[in-house]
This record gives structure tokens, C-alpha cells and sequence, in this order.
């Protein structure tokens, strides 16, 4: 068989060796097995927030199982039609088969960094808020870049995004955006985005075509769903409403539809403020942002117990001016480089058109004091 072809084989079979001892393949198929038999019991849905918890681990066993299956698959089908293709001297199907292997390669590595999203909360949808930093409307044209380049990065990956709070800039961009996440493994990916985002470019705003240099802040934290708990004293959250701005139509313009929540938890000096304007009702657009408020004081909770247990490793993910992660330069000459991994690109158009994957996975790989070649080696 061609190198190239074995060696494809080879990696993907290390990955699908390294995915099945992750999972402890004996362990999780009888899991699943019990699991689908309790989910046909007719009182298994008598405890509705119990039932959702074991259907929630069960669909991501079965999904976990499923994606292995489907690269041995892949694998033999592939190395059996290069195996074909080399006997008959047939180079076109050769190609073929090399093309679905790469391919099948790149899903295993994917894989592999999915399974790696063990965390607490890794697992559920995630809020994403974006805020410009000082420098008018250049920095509010940027923040509006992030936002497309998040919402574009989410539809690639078969996530689906909803805009729950924004605030349009004076002339250009926005003043800030809330955006909510849904998918498999959401907030796993996302939380490696947060931190201070520095673009450099000449100004369309500068008549004089002069470089400007703009910051932004991107902060991620996790969807608190019915299984966690959360506890808030509603009487220590003081809550204000508003007229929402921008699109709408003249109804969400002229009723105070928009909320605002600020609260400041035991210990904290800081209130955590969050918004929503993105229903015309008030009432569901307060709803929404006790989700929201819920989920912040969640993921300050991870804070601390990530601080608690990291502290000498100096590896905390502190969201905040002072942690710059990524740099975009688009004059004088064209490069993205990611400040914590050395990941860099030429690409810029790329990433700012959603493709992110290479430096979500290898900061999430720097967070894990894992890097993907060891991963593969397993």
C-alpha cells in the first residue's frame, strides 16, 4: 500500500484507539444499554428534570459511540478502495481514496478535542458578549466584525445563534451584543475566545488613511440548564427597564420591553449587569435575563474553584482588558496570530469569516497541558 495511504491509516487508527479508551468503550455501551432501557419504563418521565439529565447522557454516549463507529467505517471502506485502486493502477480512484482519508483523519483529530471538553459545564450552550474598547467608532466597527465572525464561526459548525441583546454604535458597529450559542459542546469551544481581541488596520473612518489600532472584549460563559442550581435572592437584584433600541419597528421602541439586571454576589465588589432587548414582551425578555444572570454568577463560581485548584500553575481563564489573547493585522501586511499558542495565519479574510478551529483547538489543547501531537500519540 502507498505510504501516504498507510500513513493516514496509522493516525487514524492511534485516534480511534485514543477516542475508545476515553470513552472505556465496555463501560459506556452497557451504560447506554441501560439507559435505553430505562427511557421505554412508563414512569420514566414521572421526574421530568431527572429524565432530561439521563436523555442528555445517553444521546451524547450515543453520539460519542456513533462518531467512532463512523471512522472505523470510513477507514476500512477507504483503505480497502486504495487497496483497489492499487492493484488496478487506477490513480484517479487512488486520489479518491486519499481525499476521503484526509478527510477522515481531520474528523478523528476533531474527535479527539471534543472528547477532551470534560468540564463542568463544557458540555452546554454558551452565552458570548462582545464590547468595544475606548476609540469611537473604530472600535465599535470591530467589535461588529467579532460579532459577524462568531455568528459565522457557530453556522459553520451547526450551531445555532441568536442575537439576545444589542446596542448599535453612534455612526458605525455596536456598543455591545449578547450572543446565545446552542450546540454539542458550545461553551467548551467558545470559553477559549475570551479575552481582549487587538485589530490593526488603516481606519475606512481616517480621511488621512492612518494605521489605528482597536481593541475588543469577548467574554463566554456557560447556559445554566435544570440541573444545575443557582441560587439568587431576588430581592438583592435590582431591575430596570427600558426602551429597547435598533431594529424592532415602532412597537419595541415605544415600550419599556428592554431589562437590565445588576447584582453583586456575596464577596464580590463588582455588580454583574446583563440585558436583554430581543422580544417585544418584557416578561420574556426578563426571563431571558435571569437566564443570562444565572449563568454569570455560574461561571464566576467556576472561576473561583479553577483559581482554587490552578493556582500555582498560573493557568486561570480571567476575562478582562488585561488579557490580550489574539492579534489581527491587516496593515501593513496580512497575519492573525493567537498570543497564548503561536498559532498564526496569513488567512486573515478567513478568520474573520468564522475559521477559527485551528486556534480554538490548540488553546484548548495549551488549557489542557495537552498538545495535539500527544493527544494522537496516545
Amino acid at each position: 500500500m502507498r505510504a501516504d495511504v498507510q500513513n493516514l491509516s496509522d493516525e487514524i487508527e492511534r485516534s480511534v484507539g485514543l477516542l475508545r479508551r476515553r470513552l472505556d468503550w465496555p463501560t459506556a455501551e452497557k451504560r447506554f444499554d441501560e439507559l435505553s432501557a430505562r427511557a421505554e419504563d412508563p414512569s420514566f418521565w414521572d421526574d421530568p428534570v431527572k429524565a432530561q439529565a439521563l436523555m442528555r447522557e445517553r444521546n451524547k454516549l450515543e453520539s460519542s459511540m456513533k462518531a467512532i463507529q463512523e471512522l472505523e467505517s470510513e477507514l476500512s471502506d477507504n483503505a480497502e478502495l486504495a487497496e483497489l485502486a492499487e492493484a488496478d493502477g487506477d490513480e484517479d480512484l487512488m486520489a479518491e481514496a486519499v481525499a476521503a482519508l484526509e478527510k477522515a483523519r481531520d474528523k478523528a483529530a476533531r474527535a479527539e478535542l471534543d472528547a477532551l471538553l470534560s468540564g463542568e459545564a463544557d458540555g452546554n450552550d454558551a452565552y458570548i458578549e462582545i464590547h468595544p474598547g475606548a476609540g469611537g467608532t473604530e472600535a465599535t466597527d470591530w467589535a461588529a466584525m467579532l460579532q459577524r465572525m462568531y455568528m459565522r464561526w457557530a453556522n459553520a459548525s451547526g450551531y445555532k445563534v441568536e442575537v439576545i441583546e444589542e446596542q448599535a454604535g453612534e455612526e458605525a458597529g455596536i456598543k455591545s451584543c449578547t450572543l446565545l450559542v446552542r450546540g454539542e459542546n458550545a461553551y467548551g469551544w467558545l470559553k477559549t475566545e475570551a479575552g481582549v481581541h487587538r485589530l490593526v488596520r488603516i481606519s475606512p473612518f481616517d480621511s488621512n488613511a492612518r494605521r489605528h489600532t482597536s481593541f475588543a472584549s469577548v467574554w463566554a460563559y456557560p447556559l445554566v440548564d435544570d440541573t444545575i442550581e443557582v441560587d439568587i435572592p431576588e430581592s438583592e437584584v435590582r431591575t430596570d427597564t427600558y426602551r429597547a433600541s435598533g431594529a424592532g419597528g415602532q412597537h419595541i421602541n415605544k415600550t419599556d420591553s428592554a431589562v437590565r439586571l445588576t447584582y453583586t454576589p456575596p464577596g464580590e465588589t463588582d455588580p454583574i449587569v446583563v440585558q436583554c432587548q430581543n422580544d417585544r414582551s418584557q416578561h420574556k425578555n426578563r426571563a431571558t435575563a435571569w437566564n443570562m444572570l444565572r449563568a454569570r454568577v455560574y461561571e464566576l463560581e467556576l472561576q473561583k474553584r479553577e483559581a482554587a485548584a490552578q493556582a500555582e500553575a498560573d493557568s486561570k481563564t480571567e476575562i478582562g482588558w488585561g488579557r490580550q489573547i489574539r492579534s489581527y493585522v491587516l496593515q501593513p501586511y496580512q497575519m492573525v496570530k493567537d498570543l497564548r499558542t503561536n498559532v498564526e495565519t496569513s488567512n486573515t479574510q478567513g478568520v474573520l469569516d468564522g475559521d477559527l478551529d485551528e486556534f480554538m483547538a490548540a488553546a484548548l489543547a495549551a488549557q489542557l497541558g495537552e498538545s495535539t501531537d500527544e493527544n494522537a500519540a496516545g
